[in-house]
């Protein structure tokens, strides 16, 4: 049985793919409402779900008109996603959590199949790079920069 989390989730990812811009804006409370859970449920859910890594831009306005705005970045080429990927994502160095955000949203996108992605996930593991965490995180962001790379040119 899936959570609230999955289920509040699925639901923003729906009405995202139905909406002709590619964005939504939601009230944190109604939506609350709708799932019958408190607000901060739903901050928990934007806040882990629709990360940048992930391919989501989130914009929120706090008051009594506020609303949250999610929108899933567009792919424009296979340069770009390189250059946002490597350059402002990954950077010198990456945790393994963020890593496999990105490794998602690569297979979400269709740039890997599951076979590379599961590869991607266990050659920047933890149980493989068995270094301190600060030379893991580095060696993590090199391994993932010239797989993307070798990834994106085929």
């Amino acid at each position: 049985m899936r959570n609230i989390s999955d289920i509040i989730e699925q639901h923003l990812k729906s009405i995202l793919t139905e909406s002709p811009n590619g964005a939504i804006e939601i009230q944190r409370s109604e939506l609350a409402d709708l799932f019958q859970c408190v607000p901060s449920q739903i901050n928990y859910v934007i806040n882990t779900r629709f990360t940048v890594q992930k391919g989501y831009i989130v914009e929120s306005k706090r008051g009594g008109g506020g609303y949250i705005r999610i929108r899933k970045v567009q792919i424009v080429s296979k340069a770009r996603l390189q250059e946002l990927l490597t350059e402002e994502l990954i950077g010198e160095a990456i945790s393994q959590s963020v890593g496999n955000a990105i490794v998602e949203r690569l297979l979400e996108e269709g740039l890997v199949n599951v076979r590379e992605a599961t590869l991607m996930k266990i050659a920047t593991s933890r149980s493989v790079l068995i270094v301190d965490t600060e030379l893991r995180d580095r060696l993590r962001a090199n391994i993932l920069k010239q797989m993307i790379a070798a990834i994106l040119l085929k």
